[in-house]
């Protein structure tokens, strides 16, 4: 059941009248009903698997509540750990590691019969059990009370507008909000359906559109010019922007509805200048959360064993910001998926961060916390653009089948570039097309330094864009298009 079918539509319709006549605790009791609803429309095998990851957050804790020793809570924490990383490791990465460890095996001579085991990926778990075992962590560390209402604590894993694709919600955001009594005020209202619109237009227009120019680019066997896989990665660049936004745009657009606001998940991610400025920007729920439950764990780690070392004149700090960066985007990367490609992309992402940090040393701007007012002046404009390049040469190792296509892809760039007419009409132009009302929303979103800036306008123009969109949307939408990227993680 997707944002964009008919189907959702009909679903949200219904459960929306039923849940703005029920009273509170009973609205979290048609939550529930509707989530399970939603997530089995999917595949209800796996709904068993939601229940057991919400009975572990809930149970663990009561438990973390109730334990003061230390090591009982630490105890506590390992086992609910485990069991979050158990799910992901058997039905996530399974097959991958027993594939790669017969491989291994074979080149040191030991030659093992294979075992075929197909193990389904259930929809969402990436992002449920992160949401789940976000919970646990926030209570052992105290910055969070132990829910005492399953239902509560149930509603919260498995809230149909984020249980997919996120954003990954923290329960001292979410969880707060459904345990109160709640409804969405005409300013929610307002905001929610602008959402909704304009995260279909991202999807169904920008998205899926483009989909179509780089599925041929990256097709397995094609061997495109130079030209065109540079035109096909940027393709690529705005249609999984289009996609996971637009995704995240509708969800928090249609939580408004309900009275309730989830994280903002995306500020327009190719107008900065670093790696730290992209990853405030992209997916900002999912770097909050290995900042604080990876990055910040690992740091202390490391610094208990580099206290001193020096190179290159960069004191441990560095190598300690170094080493947990590598190592969490490499992680972060492996979460993306189980193939080798996505651990190639979080390395990258990693080695990049770690060299702007290394070459800015000293004199290191302020990371924006937010989207910040337009103040890029032209001499910045050549540091755009080159991130932009970098953050498409990763977009390029994401959406590669293998290394080996990593590998003649980035070949054909400087061996078969040749500039042609045919390629800037067949990828350039539909980028431009489906592209360009991005870059002139984003554009004055940056301007004046707000997010949603269209319900800022005067009523004819606001009304103008609605009426554009809806246009676009109706007549230029491709509805055949495919689900939603981040669903497969």
């Amino acid at each position: 059941m997707a944002f964009t079918s008919l189907h959702f539509v009909a679903f949200f319709l219904v459960v929306y009248g039923l849940y703005r006549l029920l009273p509170h605790r009973w609205q979290n009791g048609l939550l529930l009903v509707a989530s399970y609803y939603f997530y089995a429309s999917w595949d209800w095998r796996f709904a068993g698997l939601l229940i057991a990851a919400t009975l572990v957050a809930y149970a663990s804790g009561l438990a973390l509540g109730r334990e003061g020793n230390g090591a009982r809570r630490q105890a506590v924490l390992a086992a609910s750990a485990g069991f979050y990383l158990a799910l992901l490791g058997l039905f996530k990465y399974f097959a991958f590691f027993a594939e790669n460890l017969r491989k291994m095996l074979a080149l040191a001579g030991w030659h093992l019969d294979p075992v075929t085991v197909t193990i389904l990926l259930p929809i969402g778990i990436s992002f449920y059990t992160f949401i789940a075992l976000g919970y646990v962590f926030d209570v052992y560390r105290r910055q969070t009370e132990p829910a005492r209402n399953l239902l509560d604590v149930a509603v919260f894993i498995s809230y149909f507008p984020h249980l997919l694709a996120g954003p990954i919600s923290r329960a001292s955001v979410l969880l707060r909000q459904i345990g109160s009594p709640r409804s969405a005020k005409a300013a929610q209202v307002t905001e929610g359906a602008w959402l909704i619109l304009w995260g279909a237009f991202k999807k169904v227009f920008v998205a899926d559109n483009l989909a179509h120019v780089v599925d041929g680019i990256f097709a397995p066997g094609a061997m495109p010019g130079g030209m065109a896989v540079i035109l096909g990665t940027v393709a690529f660049a705005f249609q999984i922007y289009g996609d996971f936004s637009g995704y995240t745009d509708i969800a928090r657009g249609t939580s408004k509805l309900l009275g309730i606001d989830l994280a903002v998940n995306f500020r327009f991610p190719y107008f900065v200048r670093t790696p730290q400025e992209f990853w405030s920007h992209w997916h900002i729920t999912l770097s909050e959360w290995l900042r604080d439950y990876l990055f910040l764990p690992v740091s202390y780690v490391l610094s208990r064993h580099l206290d001193g070392v020096r190179w290159l004149g960069r004191r441990d700090d560095y190598w300690i910001y170094a080493g947990a960066t590598l190592i969490t985007m490499l992680l972060g990367g492996l979460w993306h998926g189980a193939a080798w490609t996505f651990v190639l992309w979080g390395v990258y992402q990693g080695l990049l961060l770690v060299i702007f940090r290394f070459a800015a040393s000293g004199r290191r701007r302020r990371l924006r916390a937010g989207l910040t007012a337009w103040t890029l002046r032209w001499r910045d404009l050549p540091g755009v653009l080159l991130m932009f390049a970098l953050t498409c040469f990763g977009w390029l190792i994401f959406r590669a089948g293998s290394w080996s296509q990593v590998v003649m892809l980035t070949g054909r760039v400087f061996t078969a570039f040749a500039p042609s007419w045919a390629v800037l009409e067949a990828v350039g132009l539909p980028i431009l097309v489906y592209a360009g009302p991005l870059l002139v929303i984003h554009s004055a979103e940056a301007r004046r330094g707000t997010l949603n800036v269209v319900l800022t306008w005067p009523r004819v123009a606001r009304y103008a864009v609605y009426v554009a969109l809806c246009y676009t949307i109706v007549l230029f939408g491709d509805f055949q298009g495919s689900e939603f990227i981040y669903f497969q993680f």
